[in-house]
């Protein structure tokens, strides 16, 4: 079908709005109309060529919308569901049979193989021409997506999903490393390095654990400021304070979630693990290196890397939904809207600061 779609033809290039051809689901894909797709850090760093990939590509990985047409062995949702898309994974590796797909043996060729696991494109430009696609198995920069079904979870239709899309993902990745991996207990001091949205969903996700000490670490104050009123007992200006001496003020960390992926944050961080504390990383940036004193480690410490909160979307992103709609996971204080063909102003938004998570909209 001939759709619209945001494409990015050359490394640290804007996003172009341009007719393009979508192919007919698979008999195990499903086709989802969009209502809105999240804009997450993942995309940048694939403009920004932090991540290689080669252009010309439609980006996009947290879609949310309707389904209008399902292949012939799809059983997991039907016409006229409301779908969040989410993460590939096969099923049937270890990974996945134990409750862990993001960690699924065939994770890189599912989310960023650019092609269906048969080798197939996806999407063609106006001249015929393959585009690089199935992005987290769904480039969803784009009026409608095509999925494997494993990557669509059906959610409630009371839910508005225009929120929903970035529990795909960013969202979920937050949340998932303190509910799923760190588990701050009540009395606890949890640290969240980065008041991103990945930050913000791990605040939302540690008010949930009943954790009472919750310190945010940031150097822009509107995100500092919107963490103390959404549940920050106590915030780090980093623009204005030395962070190894803020940490000791607090008396260091028992669990750690750093979003940043800045490795003088995390070597920070580190430093100020008490004994059997751990930092959880999610975040990466140009710098892919760090130090640390081994002997320090030695006593307990643990430095773990967590991909997507270790999350089971089929399960993890409905109990999302129903927080969110209790009130106990407020999306909407952290998201900010852009029209589709605003996405160039949306990406600058979320790069800059000045909106938490920025959100494009389909007409």
């Amino acid at each position: 079908m001939d759709i619209k779609a945001a494409v990015v033809r050359a490394p640290h290039g804007a996003f172009a709005i341009e007719p393009v051809r979508l192919d007919s689901p698979h008999a195990d894909e499903v086709l989802v109309k969009l209502t809105a797709t999240g804009i997450c850090h993942s995309d940048v760093a694939i403009v920004e060529q932090i991540l290689p990939l080669p252009m010309p590509f439609v980006l996009g990985h947290e879609g949310a919308g309707v389904v209008v047409e399902v292949g012939k062995s799809v059983t997991s949702v039907a016409k006229g569901d409301h779908v969040v898309l989410t993460f590939g994974s096969c099923g049937s590796c270890l990974s996945c049979t134990t409750g862990h797909p993001a960690y699924c043996a065939s994770q890189p060729q599912l989310n960023f193989g650019m092609r269906r696991p048969d080798g197939t494109p996806t999407i063609h430009d106006a001249r015929g021409e393959p585009l690089n696609a199935v992005f987290f198995g769904q480039s969803s920069f784009a009026t409608h997506s095509i999925a494997p079904q494993r990557n669509v979870v059906k959610v409630k239709r009371d839910a508005p999903l225009r929120f929903l899309g970035p529990l795909g993902c960013g969202l979920m990745t937050g949340a998932g490393a303190v509910l799923n991996v760190l588990k701050p207990g009540r009395d606890a001091t949890f640290v969240i390095f980065g008041t991103g949205a990945l930050g913000f969903a791990a605040l939302f996700a540690a008010k949930l654990t009943g954790c009472r000490r919750i310190v945010a670490v940031d150097r822009v104050k509107s995100r500092l400021e919107l963490a103390r009123q959404l549940g920050a007992t106590e915030v780090i200006d980093t623009s204005t304070t030395d962070l190894d001496q803020a940490l000791a003020q607090i008396g260091g960390c028992d669990r750690a979630l750093d979003t940043t992926g800045v490795p003088k944050v995390i070597e920070a961080a580190v430093r100020s693990l008490k004994v059997c504390g751990e930092v959880a990383l999610v975040g990466a940036s140009s710098e892919h290196t760090l130090s640390t004193d081994i002997l320090h480690m030695i006593s307990g410490r643990v430095i773990r890397g967590v991909v997507e909160g270790d999350a089971e979307p089929q399960k993890f992103i409905p109990y999302l939904v129903d927080q969110f709609l209790a009130g106990g996971f407020p999306i909407d204080r952290i998201a900010g809207f852009f029209p589709f063909e605003q996405i160039n102003a949306a990406v600058s938004a979320g790069t800059s600061g000045r909106t938490v998570k920025p959100v494009i909209e389909f007409n």
